[in-house]
């Protein structure tokens, strides 16, 4: 048994992302950013070329290869996953070395499950109400968990469906994409009842607006929030947490595992 959840580390190549959107002004700069994330302890890094914060206008595929693929050519060596949407940008990213897709919109684009089935590759599903520019307006819910649970299984069964390998696929309640603090929280109390249907879940909540509605903090002053948030998701189930800083996020998913009664590395 894994002695506690993974962490994989976010790496934004990208001009507008909420918490490090043009950080990184070069290939190599992205590249040493993902080396060091391993380094501290991420065992796979997430490399997104798409911003998709709320409000956030789609980038084309053309331009999200041109963005990720000089990264990941500079990280064969490491696990890395990519974050799209496109069945067309994880097509090139697979081809390049990527070993998972991390899709916010659950296949909304009808190549992905076919592409991810042909690779071989691991897939997340996440649960997204709209899109990046509509999500954060006023959403609502009957029942946030019994909706976010529906869907995330429907479309898991989807991509099984279309030969996935349901022992590699991750579903993932989609912490701040179309809900509100209530919703966030209601979501992560939940994960032990998401966490039965034997999928492994990943869980994001790293920097995220909900914790600043919490602790009145800005994005940047976020981390101690973050690592509280990781802990206790890595407590109710998590079996990965995607974060910024992964040192931190290690450690607190460590003691997490220890109060759950599992052997720590």
């Amino acid at each position: 048994m894994r002695a506690h959840p993974l962490v994989m580390g976010v790496l934004n190549v990208t001009p507008d992302s909420f918490s490090d959107g043009g950080r990184f002004a070069s290939p190599d700069q992205a590249a040493a950013a993902g080396r060091t994330m391993a380094a501290q302890g991420a065992a796979i890094v997430d490399l997104g070329g798409e911003s998709t914060r709320p409000g956030a206008s789609p980038v084309a595929p053309e331009e999200e290869e041109a963005r990720v693929l000089p990264v990941l050519d500079r990280l064969r060596d490491l696990p890395v996953s990519i974050d799209t949407r496109h069945a067309r940008v994880a097509a090139a990213a697979l081809e390049a070395g990527a070993v998972l897709v991390n899709d916010v919109s659950a296949g909304a684009d009808p190549e992905m499950f076919p592409l991810v089935a042909a690779r071989g590759a691991g897939l997340v599903l996440m649960h997204m109400r709209g899109d990046p520019r509509t999500m954060q307006t006023e959403p609502r819910y009957a029942d946030v968990v019994e909706e976010v649970e529906t869907y995330l299984l429907a479309r898991a069964q989807a991509a099984v469906e279309a030969g996935v390998d349901p022992e590699r696929i991750l579903l993932d309640p989609g912490i701040g994409f179309g809900k509100n603090l209530e919703h966030n929280l209601a979501l992560l109390d939940a994960l032990p009842r998401l966490a039965k249907h034997g999928y492994p879940l990943l869980v994001g909540v790293s920097r995220k607006r909900f914790l600043g509605d919490l602790t009145g903090r800005a994005v940047a002053d976020r981390g101690p929030a973050t690592v509280a948030a990781v802990a206790l998701a890595a407590f109710f189930g998590a079996a990965v947490v995607r974060v910024h800083e992964p040192g931190p996020a290690l450690d607190a998913v460590r003691v997490a595992a220890a109060w759950r009664g599992r052997l720590v590395e």
